[in-house]
């Protein structure tokens, strides 16, 4: 099924060194050459070479230098950049707070018309309740030690989630059936949640699938992501957000959530799921 996303950040940072190598051979020198050309140790050409440490971008265009290739600096900054966006780790992007994170994506939900959203741990955050949310960026925030405005995080997560009443913009959700019973908060919370569920099932523009327990897999469950229009994938790591734009890896996210929602159930089925899981709350 799908490629690990740090795989595919390696991926790309492999090519990236592939090429500055074909770059040092093309210009016909040897790795201790070029190292004592920038007064490097030879161990960072290595590295870098075997990807192993990426190429900041002055690296890069001072190996270009070097080596007679300044016309490849762009490109070869610009996969780099592209690299290392893939990859953003939650103290980064988190660094100033929650609200932040949640309002530099509205313009992507903005202009998005189908979302795909897969979610094997949490509640989808397009679907939250305001409680929900608030219990859960709650928790985050207290293990990433982020700065603590939650309130203004939830509330720029409700703005956001008005996407859902655009005109024209369909949603393809799937959740595992487990969603439904991990604890977000306490049993009012979660019952609120649950209830939100069953409404926004009668929405016509959204599809809400719950993968039973007892469901025959084409796959195991995969980790939590949202495909955009067919053209983005994000991925949520514990530690990073993982931004997916290679069509040939875009595509594999597609066909996993296509083969999933096979082992969904819909309508009434996935209403005696939720209502079952609000019934477990006692």
């Amino acid at each position: 099924m799908t490629e690990s996303p740090t795989a595919a950040v390696q991926a790309a940072r492999r090519q990236l060194a592939t090429r500055l190598r074909e770059i040092r051979t093309e210009a016909g020198l040897t790795a201790t050459e070029l190292a004592r050309r920038l007064d490097w140790y030879p161990s960072k050409v290595s590295r870098i070479e075997n990807a192993r440490t990426p190429p900041a971008i002055a690296d890069i265009r001072a190996w270009c230098a070097a080596c007679g290739a300044d016309r490849a600096v762009d490109d070869l900054v610009a996969s780099a950049q592209s690299a290392d966006s893939m990859y953003m780790e939650w103290r980064r992007l988190q660094r100033t707070g929650l609200r932040h994170l949640q309002e530099s994506r509205v313009e992507l939900y903005e202009r998005t018309r189908l979302f795909r959203v897969y979610c094997s741990t949490v509640i989808p955050g397009l679907l939250q309740t305001p409680a929900y949310a608030t219990a859960l960026l709650e928790s985050i925030a207290r293990f990433h030690n982020t700065p603590n405005d939650v309130a203004e995080a939830v509330e720029a997560r409700m703005q956001r989630s008005r996407v859902l009443f655009t005109a024209g913009n369909r949603f393809s959700v799937l959740v595992e059936e487990s969603v439904l019973r991990y604890r977000i908060g306490d049993a009012e919370t979660m019952a609120g949640q649950l209830g939100y569920l069953l409404t926004l099932m009668s929405l016509p523009s959204v599809s809400l699938g719950v993968i039973p327990f007892s469901a025959q897999r084409p796959t195991w469950p995969l980790e939590t992501f949202n495909v955009f229009d067919d053209a983005r994938v994000h991925v949520e790591l514990l530690s990073a957000a993982v931004k997916i734009t290679a069509p040939s890896e875009v595509e594999q996210y597609v066909r996993a959530s296509q083969m999933l929602s096979r082992s969904a159930v819909y309508g009434s089925a996935a209403r005696d799921l939720i209502t079952a899981a609000i019934t477990h709350l006692g």
